[in-house]
């Protein structure tokens, strides 16, 4: 009896409407921020034993909170062979074995896009927050970007650690990523063997284009959030004058751009 009600008790907070539970879920995006934050601050500390140990207890309340939710899922088989139990697990694998897994300690980053991108805590900042709901385009696209950015350094990260000792922490990938997606290019970290010349080759190619359309999408945007009053569609050309799906005539207001 006690079980079930503890276990109703999480299926609230994990998927609850209440302040509480909104609370709950903003405490968990808070403590993966956390985590990212000392991703970025361990490259300064080394391999002291105080690193180690706080990687060791943030791997286990990891683990503690992934087999609650586990727990409380309705299917918490078909949840255990997601894509996103399947990047927790590493995440938490990074965090519990960071001597023999290092290079994949940057996983950690994965989890916090993932709960900051899903489902229930869009909806809560929504209800919460008219500031998210004035500027969610932006912030989606700005997340969008960021996640771009994280993915291209991720792959210089782990291709190129053990063999070019320009790239030895998730920092100086992150700095030859941002430098060659800007054209910038110093010059003072390059990318060593025919791999990784390639892999030059496909971010200055590619990556740039990508690049500059996502910070596009999020200083010029070429849609505007406007309620159509007869059909509720939401999303609209800058300059519409009717609505797409039901021809009414809008009245977006705009400053004449």
């Amino acid at each position: 009896m006690a079980t079930t009600a503890l276990r109703e008790k999480f299926q609230n907070l994990y998927f609850g409407d209440g302040p509480e539970a909104r609370r709950f879920r903003y405490g968990l995006v808070g403590f993966d921020l956390a985590t990212i934050g000392l991703f970025f601050v361990a490259p300064f500390g080394g391999q002291q034993t105080w690193m180690i140990a706080l990687d060791l207890a943030l791997g286990i309340l990891l683990s503690a909170e992934f087999a609650a939710r586990l727990w409380v899922q309705r299917r918490p088989l078909r949840h255990l062979f997601s894509l996103s139990s399947a990047a927790d697990l590493i995440v938490i694998l990074s965090l519990l074995l960071p001597v023999f897994i290092e290079n994949l300690a940057f996983l950690r980053i994965a989890r916090a896009l993932r709960l900051l991108r899903s489902y229930h805590l869009l909806r809560d900042l929504r209800q919460d927050s008219e500031w998210f709901r004035r500027n969610e385009d932006i912030i989606q696209r700005t997340v969008n970007l960021g996640v771009f950015i994280f993915i291209v350094t991720s792959v210089v990260y782990v291709t190129q650690h053990n063999i070019n000792p320009n790239i030895a922490t998730y920092i100086d990938a992150l700095y030859f990523t941002i430098t060659t997606l800007t054209t910038t290019g110093f010059g003072d970290i390059t990318l060593t063997g025919p791999g990784g010349r390639l892999l030059a080759v496909i971010i200055m190619v590619v990556g740039v284009g990508l690049f500059l359309r996502l910070l596009q999408a999020i200083f010029r945007p070429n849609k505007v959030r406007f309620e159509c009053p007869s059909c509720a569609l939401l999303v609209h050309d800058l300059d519409a004058v009717h609505c797409k799906h039901c021809g009414i005539v809008l009245q977006i207001p705009n400053e004449g751009i």
